[in-house]
């Protein structure tokens, strides 16, 4: 693994606990910037090998898998690196800043085993409600509408999150929050094939709590997005920055034949969710996670709930089952998605979104 601090970090509340849960993994070896700090983090969490660099991981012989889960910036050029090895990769979401960057990731990954980082489709709940709407639950389609808040976006910050603000890092509330929150989305029920966008920075200067100066920011606050999707249903996601006041996620989906609620105490589908549904004229009534969808209990309500489970199915996919895991060519298509988002923001216009571009 690439990117577990010994002081803490999204691989190790998120990925280490979900490795240690998820049946055929163990944590082999770490790497980070220093010989150092790849010493500090093996101490801490009891990792056998360190390494001050990510080519000296991936050559290590005791490394199957190599995941890459650092900020967005160095995405890149650690992917390139760990994909010389030969060996199957993982990197977490946004795989790219910017669709450029995600074909050349693409072409360069092409025939190798990776994956992307979008746990929220393998989260249980997610494939719950996947399978409702498959199984006919709402009849058609109608209409969808999500709300969802997440910051730090639009509120105070510190030194480790300061850099989210700017937009030229590709690691903003559009590219992380609402790119996981799209993919669940999408994969309960369809794609967007256009979209009207509008985006803003409604709070372009926060403080920072640990210099207690403020920060400017360029990377928007507020997204709000309509649309159609592929089977003709209307489609509105609104994504708004930090406020602890908000609705953390509301998400209803109206169908010929019934209607769904999903309700989250965070900002994307990867979080617990209560579903309440009816069909026809029945009250509404929770619709309880059913046996056989939940192979973590013991993780539950953890960001590495969601993770576990994408580990499980990266592993039926290393072991030669079938294909369930996102690859490269599927973040591409999303990054894609973001571009289009961003391209009517700019305009004002409609924006076609089709499937992935020719990798040039």
């Amino acid at each position: 693994m690439v990117g577990l601090s010994a002081s803490g970090s999204w691989a190790s509340y998120g990925h280490l606990p979900a490795l240690r849960a998820a049946e055929g993994f163990e944590i082999t070896a770490v790497a980070t910037s220093s010989a150092e700090t790849a010493q500090a983090a093996a101490e801490a969490y009891g990792v056998p090998r360190a390494f001050a660099s990510i080519e000296e991981l991936a050559r290590c012989d005791d490394v199957d898998l190599v995941v890459v889960a650092v900020k967005v910036p160095e995405h890149r050029d650690l992917v390139l690196k760990a994909l010389g090895s030969g060996k199957p990769v993982l990197c977490e979401w946004p795989l790219a800043n910017g669709v450029a960057e995600a074909e050349e990731l693409v072409r360069a990954a092409e025939g190798a085993d990776v994956f992307v980082g979008f746990q929220g489709t393998a989260a249980p709940a997610v494939r719950y409600l996947r399978d409702l709407i498959a199984d006919g639950f709402v009849g058609d389609v109608v209409s969808t509408s999500l709300l969802a808040t997440s910051g730090p976006w639009g509120g105070p910050v510190g030194n480790r999150t300061a850099y989210l603000l700017d937009k030229s890092h590709g690691a903003t509330l559009l590219s992380i929050v609402f790119g996981h929150l799209v993919d669940s989305f999408s994969f309960v029920l369809d794609d967007f094939v256009e979209v009207s966008a509008t985006t803003a920075v409604r709070h372009p200067e926060v403080l920072n709590t640990d210099t207690g100066e403020s920060v400017t920011a360029t990377a928007a606050d507020e997204i709000a997005v309509s649309g159609t999707l592929a089977d003709g249903a209307v489609a509105s996601i609104h994504l708004r920055g930090a406020n602890s006041h908000s609705t953390k996620l509301l998400w209803e989906i109206v169908g010929t034949d019934g209607f769904l609620r999903i309700e989250g105490n965070g900002g994307t589908l990867s979080n617990p969710l209560t579903i309440t549904g009816a069909q026809g004229d029945e009250e509404l009534h929770e619709l309880p996670l059913p046996e056989g969808y939940d192979h973590h209990p013991d993780l539950a309500g953890s960001p590495a709930h969601a993770v576990a489970h994408e580990y499980d199915r990266i592993r039926v996919q290393l072991e030669g089952g079938a294909d369930q895991a996102p690859d490269f060519v599927h973040a591409l298509r999303r990054h894609e998605l973001l571009d289009a988002i961003e391209r009517a923001a700019q305009s004002g216009s409609r924006q076609g979104v089709g499937a992935p571009s020719a990798v040039r």
